[in-house]
């Protein structure tokens, strides 16, 4: 069986055009870090439990290897929202030719969304982007970050980006398969 998803991409062009959100509470304790040891156990775990109830699929077949391939790239990066000391979201950066850089994966645990965190943690994700260079020295200054998401994301998704000064600027529409996300690993997902 195949559903219809529409993707929607988005951009931006100057870090002007990013309009943060406003810092959670202090009594939430959120901090913002950079894993900076590409780890490819860390990074499977954030992927399958923000995505695993958002039909995110594409990486679960990558080996150890392909994940270290891909971590261990000049100037890819893994920003994660801790909510006292618990990881909550992560934001992950793909340096592209030409200045370009694609937030691959964004978005929050199940348990934090809707708890004022996504916003913040998307702010810095993108600031990081436009200041990637100056961590990577070999790489061009930034000129475009950009974006997708799709009908299968979370409900709240485009319009935070958008609100963070995202623009669109390609729609598509295309079957795919309806996949069953299986949550964290095969069998977590909850009884709906």
């Amino acid at each position: 069986m195949s559903i219809m998803i529409t993707t929607w991409s988005l951009e931006m062009t100057s870090p002007d055009d990013l309009r943060p959100a406003a810092e959670p509470p202090a009594e939430q304790d959120v901090r913002i870090l950079r894993s900076q040891t590409p780890s490819p156990e860390f990074s499977r775990f954030l992927y399958t439990a923000v995505g695993g109830d958002l039909a995110w699929t594409d990486r679960l077949p990558w080996t150890y290897a392909r994940w270290q391939e891909f971590l261990g790239r000049p100037g890819a990066e893994t920003w994660v929202a801790y909510e006292r000391g618990t990881p909550a979201g992560y934001v992950e950066l793909d340096p592209q030719p030409e200045g370009v850089v694609e937030i691959t994966y964004f978005g929050l645990l199940p348990a934090f969304r809707g708890r004022r965190i996504g916003g913040h943690l998307l702010s810095c994700g993108v600031a990081r982007a436009w200041d990637l260079a100056g961590r990577w020295p070999q790489r061009p200054a930034t000129k475009r970050v950009w974006l997708h998401t799709c009908t299968r994301d979370g409900e709240h998704a485009m319009s935070n980006y958008e609100r963070r000064g995202f623009r669109l600027f390609e729609t598509k529409v295309e079957e795919e398969p309806d996949v069953v996300a299986p949550g964290p690993w095969p069998g977590a997902r909850p009884a709906t």
